[in-house]
């Protein structure tokens, strides 16, 4: 039964088949050929429905879907082709097929948006969340990710990363933020003003977070993001930590990382905090009431 399926066990079940491929036929593991790999989906779980059909199409305002024919015996996956990186093709192909395998007897179509797509939520609650999940994890292995990680962590080895499963650099570093121990927060940023944000769970624990779903959050003056005549600062560049948190102690510092994303109107900065370091406003953490349950802020 395909509700029997978790996203963890899923993408598992297809990561362990990837590997004795490669091993077997000596063939390149990553970048996952997500196409091939959905058309024969069906034949590993010996079901009659498979997804036949696998094509770009122009969806104005969804990045994927994914519909069965009148009989519900065949499906087709749909990704939108326009104003897309390779790298959100083969994200958005990887979320459909997680919608194929994980919720296809839930409900009969699905129409996924940006948001859906580059899903920011924490658990797996939600069908979105979990089609998310198996992307991520069928893409980028975290056993093989961690070793590609093993050194210095800057926008250059996460870009690595991101070249190597065939990825956004977006994807890669929440798949990285989401299981690191190290401090660290994400913020996707335009026109002054943080978009969106996410912190890794150290991070979030020791109040480096921000609230920009509550209300606008401006970006700080001082900070490298601020800086309008730096478009990338991939390495680092060490501030004060309380340039973006006001409640830091006045000698911590943290490593701040910019990146122009080429064809949008955005920016990614990459705060790493050093481990243990606390920035939470005074009491605060032991008085948290109304504050958020996810890293998404």
């Amino acid at each position: 039964m395909a509700n029997a399926l978790t996203a963890s066990k899923a993408a598992y079940k297809f990561t362990h088949v990837l590997n004795l491929f490669a091993e077997v036929h000596g063939t390149d593991r990553f970048p996952i050929d997500v196409v091939a790999l959905a058309k024969d989906a069906a034949n590993h779980f010996n079901w009659n429905d498979p997804i036949t059909d696998v094509r770009a199409a122009d969806i104005k305002g969804f990045e994927g879907a994914l519909f069965p024919d009148d009989d519900k015996r065949k499906w087709l996956l749909l990704y939108n082709d326009k104003l897309m990186s390779l790298g959100r093709i083969r994200f958005t192909q990887a979320h459909e097929l997680g919608h194929y395998l994980l919720h296809r007897q839930q409900q009969d179509s699905f129409s996924c948006s940006p948001k859906d797509v580059i899903n920011l939520d924490t658990d797996e609650k939600t069908i979105e969340a979990q089609a998310d999940s198996f992307a991520s994890m069928l893409l980028m292995p975290m056993d093989d990710f961690r070793v590609q990680m093993n050194g210095t962590i800057n926008f250059d080895s996460l870009g690595a990363c991101a070249e190597r499963y065939g990825v956004s650099l977006t994807a890669a570093t929440l798949r990285w933020l989401k299981d690191t121990d190290k401090q660290a927060v994400l913020i996707v940023h335009r026109d002054g003003y943080i978009d969106w944000a996410f912190s890794s769970e150290p991070a979030f624990k020791n109040g480096a977070f921000f609230r920009s779903r509550q209300h606008p959050v401006e970006i700080p003056a001082g900070s490298l993001a601020a800086n309008e005549s730096v478009t990338h600062e991939r390495a680092g560049h060490e501030i004060a930590a309380r340039t973006w948190f006001p409640h830091a102690s006045i000698d911590l510092s943290l490593k701040e990382m910019k990146i122009t994303a080429d064809g949008y109107d955005s920016v990614m900065t990459l705060l790493l905090l050093p481990r243990g370091a606390s920035v939470w406003r005074p009491r605060e953490e032991c008085d948290r009431h109304g504050e958020p349950s996810h890293r998404l802020s």
